[in-house]
């Protein structure tokens, strides 16, 4: 590797703070196994929060933020990757308490990293990142709990953010009828061409409500915003359907009670991308590389971006002003 590369770094002292692109080199980067040439991250919405002075996702300075990264292995303490190799690393301390993926170059710890599964390129694996790899967990919890195709709709809400935005994808993709829910009137179209059947208001299911319950209509919902939302959701979820809970834009409260649960056996399942085993995590990045890659995945990625445009990228992501997927190239 060279003796100095770009990344973008944070830094906060007790009267300043300042996001920039900065010259490292490799003694700048934290404790690991693998060294990997980085060639492309993306931007997430905990990657915005890493950004500014408040978000309280970093807890020491100066820090490179990027929770996604896939590259090559340029060099590895560890007999289970050569200089090389294709691999991607999502989740973990990656981007939140060890330096990110934005950067040409990153150390990681060796088990956090996950080979490139064939069929799936550096910015194919970025495409998806966490918000795909999220997006298809939550499928694959739906599909444990019974939510198939034929068991009937599947609402998806928060529709047009990255985990949204793929998750409609994948589920048109295998047949599933699809309903989105979101506040962007403009965006209706796009949800169609990822396969939505259906477009809700955002504030159809964000009102208040004192039923406990509503008349059944979904089968299953992944919801990415948590709050009344996801009270509204649970409300109206079949008898024995399930419900994956995997965001909180909306919110952390869940004014809900437990008649869904006992009435309607109705699952609310949790789904976290950080901590995920890594065996679960393999077998999810196999399938996004084989028979669950969406087909359009190139229609989710709003714009591909360098370093040097993240300040204006992370502060768009914070005011709900992306669509879809930012692309970080690195190479």
């Amino acid at each position: 590797m060279s003796s100095s590369f770009r990344a973008f770094v944070v830094n906060k002292t007790e009267n300043d703070f300042t996001a920039s692109v900065r010259e490292l080199s490799a003694a700048d980067l934290p404790a690991g196994e693998v060294l990997i040439r980085v060639a492309y991250s993306d931007v997430n919405y905990k990657d915005g929060l890493a950004c500014i002075p408040n978000g309280q996702i970093v807890r020491n300075y100066p820090f490179v933020p990027g929770i996604d990264l896939a590259g090559t292995v340029e060099e590895s303490a560890d007999a289970r990757f050569t200089p090389g190799d294709g691999v991607l690393v999502t989740g973990y301390g990656l981007g939140v308490s060890h330096f990110g993926g934005f950067s040409q170059f990153a150390r990681v710890p060796a088990e956090w990293v996950v080979p490139l599964p064939p069929g799936l390129t550096a910015r194919e694996a970025m495409a998806l990142g966490t918000a795909g790899f999220t997006a298809a967990l939550a499928l694959h919890q739906l599909q444990a709990h019974g939510v198939m195709p034929e068991r009937g709709p599947v609402l998806v809400t928060g529709a047009t953010g990255g985990v949204g935005s793929i998750a409609v994808a994948l589920l048109a993709q295998l047949g599933y009828s699809v309903a989105a829910s979101t506040g962007k009137r403009g965006e209706h179209d796009y949800l169609r061409s990822l396969g939505a059947g259906e477009i809700i208001d955002r504030e159809m299911l964000a009102a208040e409500s004192s039923k406990p319950l509503e008349k059944e209509h979904w089968a299953g919902a992944i919801d990415a915003v948590g709050g009344t939302t996801l009270a509204n959701v649970l409300r109206a979820t079949r008898y024995g359907g399930s419900v994956a809970a995997v965001g909180l834009t909306g919110g952390g409260a869940l004014p809900t009670t437990v008649y869904p649960f006992i009435l309607r056996a109705v699952n609310l399942l949790g789904i976290d991308s950080v901590q995920c085993p890594m065996p679960l995590r393999r077998t999810i990045w196999q399938r996004l590389a084989t028979d669950w890659k969406p087909a359009r995945l190139d229609a989710v990625i709003a714009r591909e971006v360098g370093l040097d445009a993240l300040p204006d990228v992370t502060r768009e992501i914070l005011n709900g002003a992306v669509r879809g997927r930012v692309l970080v190239a690195l190479a």
